[in-house]
């Protein structure tokens, strides 16, 4: 056995033989699973099996976080508690990629926001399907609590929960009488204001609504590099007529949203809930220094174009070349969008449930790039993006109970989106004198079909047995346009103009689970499900071969998964386990050479390259070992490899690559709420997040791997509450140990450019809040 599976199996099971051996030398357990209530950790419910579940009744690697936590660890979007979450990875992409997130679940994901391409990781809100990477990292507006479902969950989400689905539920309006107000002021003029209120209209009609808007000036400096450096060897001019050579600043906060919730409860058999909601947010490009040199295609020498740790001199501007005068798409990303969805639940009697989500959502987002983010327009390229979208959702589920021994569900989804992408592409950087410039104004048609069924049968007290199957039928189309910007047909991708390529595809998938509770303090439980991440078609081709023939299908995982989940010393202690193995199949990978789709010029295609296996394990802790004091803690291990790569992906990804990383993430928290009698009491918390190195991938094809360096993250926090519990107000330092880091990076171009540039994390950064609830 090699050290890897050795290291695994040695920590999966020392793990489990220690929760088992705690739970049978514990005397004091409880002696029913609903007496979690009495004591010790406090209760979740989760509906990841579209019923009502206590989280740890439910044979799925969940992480859990509800509202109290939320509130403690002061998170207010998804890439907050990624950070604290084990083998996930939730990243707000650069500016190349607009206000889209990338998302990777036990190794598997996406990080390509156009549309062509699916998300590895399904979101929803409120049971609703988020189907785009793009606004994906919500702020976490009036949330009850986040569920983030570890490995596919292909029956009971369908496409796209590949690598697992993050599920968000607001919370519901009912009959009482409350509301908030939360205000926050912090470093770089972070103001954060925060409130909602919920009111009962008459006996049976209830309303919430709650609203947020939080600005921050950004922490990388655009400098002119004119300005910086007069008499520079290129002859570059100042651009502006800047204070100290600081043009803007990037990595600023600009966001507001509103959500409001109408809910009809009579008591009757029908319950009936309106939700919507509004986002919008204007803000600069998001925070990047160069950090590779080097000399491109076009001869340019950009070794001075490295500004430093927290500045750029990228230009976001080109003068007259080729079709278009002096233009600039600007640093600026806008994004707004809004949705609306209805949610009917009918008791049909007491055996049978009938449920209704119905949804609309749209958006726009429009941004510009300087891909080269660099000050020479000999060797500059830039963009303008515009992506239009809207999706409509329909899905049907009847639950229901056979006698205390059966439950089951079975269901229908339908859903039906557009998105058209306009692009306005200036490129100079290929050849000295030779402007690549198009237009292109893409809509990408998608629909996809979906029936299912779960059912829950459990022989004994002790023994449930789960099965699940759904059946998937998906269809995509994507019309090229490609234009000169006087609108005629392009000079260089004419041949795209007008070529409709499609996807069509449809697929089983399937689970069956097992879960035995030896006692009220441990359950077991083992399970083999599948999923897949939808096909589609090739996004950016560069002729008619690539995009006609470059359609590839979806890629598949077979997932074996063991775990334990536990509560222990009278509750005190909730300690859960898992580990897996995945059988990794027909991963979606970018060509090198599109010989095989009958094209010989650069290959811009995607097929299904490759197959292989990952595997890991998790650990999540949570204790409150007494009155006052809670930890949680968090630790995981993931490793991959390739077992078939496609000769045409050439040597840019290699079968010694990794398939996936960082290979190990760790958290912990701590707090302990000091009570000060009639002057209420006093809690301070500390959390801390180990991110280890993750890949950047080769810089060119034939170069060694290259790799972000691990980080560490710290956050500490002082609140201080009334006697009465409606007043808080708190302080604290996010990145308290100022470490410098860089998430994600640009290097597509860099054989052309001559650069690459990263994202910065958030230095530190303190800020002072105080919330009042009424």
């Amino acid at each position: 056995m090699n050290s890897t599976k050795s290291v695994y199996l040695r920590s999966v099971l020392a793990a489990g033989a220690s929760a088992m051996a705690m739970s049978i030398a514990t005397p004091a357990f409880a002696q029913d699973s609903g007496a979690e209530e009495e004591s010790g950790n406090r209760t979740i419910v989760v509906t990841a099996q579209f019923r009502e579940q206590k989280l740890q009744d439910t044979p799925l690697s969940i992480t859990a976080v509800d509202s109290a936590l939320l509130e403690a660890r002061n998170q207010d979007d998804l890439e907050a508690i990624a950070k604290q979450a084990p083998n996930v990875t939730l990243n707000s992409m650069g500016g190349a990629y607009g206000a889209s997130l990338g998302a990777s679940i036990r190794g598997i994901g996406q990080f390509d926001f156009n549309p062509a391409y699916e998300p590895g990781v399904g979101l929803y809100i409120d049971d609703v399907y988020y189907p785009t990477l793009t606004g994906a990292n919500f702020d976490l507006l009036d949330l009850d609590r986040v569920e983030i479902l570890r490995g596919p969950q292909g029956t009971l989400t369908g496409r796209n929960s590949i690598g697992g689905a993050i599920k968000m539920f607001s919370r519901k309006p009912d009959g009482t009488s409350e509301g908030f107000v939360h205000a926050g002021y912090g470093s770089r003029d972070f103001m954060e204001l925060r409130g909602g209120f919920n009111v009962p209209l008459t006996d049976s009609l209830f309303l919430r609504v709650s609203a947020v808007h939080k600005e921050q000036d950004g922490y990388v400096d655009q400098i002119d590099y004119g300005c910086a450096n007069p008499g520079n060897a290129d002859g570059i001019l100042p651009q502006s007529g800047a204070q100290d050579c600081v043009v803007d600043d990037l990595g600023n906060v600009n966001y507001s949203g509103v959500r409001a919730a109408l809910r009809l409860d009579t008591g009757g058999p029908v319950e009936l809930m309106v939700i919507a909601d509004y986002m919008n947010e204007k803000r600069n490009s998001a925070a990047e220094v160069v950090t590779l040199t080097g000399t491109g295609t076009g001869g340019v020498n950009t070794a001075p174009y490295a500004c430093g740790p927290f500045c750029t001199y990228a230009s976001w501007a080109l003068p007259a070349g080729g079709q278009t005068g002096a233009w600039s798409p600007g640093n600026d990303m806008k994004f707004t969008g809004w949705g609306l969805s209805g949610h009917v639940d009918i008791e049909l009697s007491d055996s049978l449930q009938l449920q209704s989500i119905t949804a609309y959502r749209s958006y726009r987002n429009t941004w510009g790039t300087d891909d080269d983010f660099g000050p020479n327009p000999a060797n500059g390229a830039q963009g303008l993006n515009d992506l239009d979208f809207w999706f409509v959702s329909q899905e049907l589920r009847l639950n229901g109970q056979i006698g205390d021994l059966i439950d089951f569900t079975i269901g229908g989804f339908y859903s039906d989106q557009k998105s058209t992408y306009y692009t306005r592409q200036d490129i100079r950087y290929i050849a000295p004198g030779l402007n690549f410039q198009f237009d292109g104004n893409d809509p990408i048609n998608a629909d996809s079909i979906a029936a299912f069924g779960t059912v829950i049968v459990r022989p004994t007290d002790a023994l449930t047995v789960t099965g699940g199957i759904r059946y998937t039928d998906e269809h995509k189309d994507y019309t090229f346009v490609r234009k000169n910007y006087d609108g005629t047909t392009s000079t260089f991708l004419g041949a795209l103009d007008g070529l409709t390529a499609t996807y069509d595809g449809n697929r089983w998938d399937w689970r069956v689970s097992a879960d035995y509770r030896f006692s009220p303090a441990v359950l077991a439980y083992a399970t083999v499900g599948t999923g897949f991440k939808g096909g589609g078609v090739t996004a950016r081709p560069f002729d008619a071969a690539q995009a006609l023939n470059g359609s590839f299908g979806p890629e598949t995982v077979t997932a074996y998964e063991g775990g334990l989940k536990t509560d222990l010393f009278d509750n005190t202690i909730r300690l859960n386990i898992a580990g897996f193995i995945n059988k990794y199949k027909d991963i979606q990978l970018p060509l090198i050479s599109c010989a095989s789709l009958g094209s010989n010029a650069p290959c811009g295609a995607r097929q299904n390259a490759g197959d292989g296996t990952i595997k890991g394990f998790e650990v999540e802790l949570m204790a409150e070992p007494t009155e006052g004091l809670m930890i949680d803690g968090a630790l995981s291990y993931i490793t991959g490899k390739f077992t078939r790569i496609d000769a045409a992906v050439g040597n840019a990804i290699l079968a010694s690559d990794p398939l996936t990383t960082p290979n190990w993430k760790w958290s912990f928290g701590i707090q302990y709420k000091a009570d000060l009698g009639d002057a209420g009491s006093i809690t301070p918390r500390f959390d801390v997040a180990y991110t280890g190195k993750t890949s950047a991938g080769r810089i060119a094809a034939g170069l060694p791997i290259e790799y972000f360096d691990s980080y560490t993250l710290g956050n500490a926090r002082l609140t201080w509450r009334n006697a009465d519990e409606d007043l808080a107000v708190s302080v604290e330092v996010k990145n308290l140990f100022d470490e410098y880091y860089t998430p994600f990076r640009f290097a597509s171009v860099y054989g052309f450019s001559g650069t690459a540039y990263s994202q910065v994390g958030r230095p530190r950064e303190w800020a002072l809040t105080v919330r009042k609830d009424f």
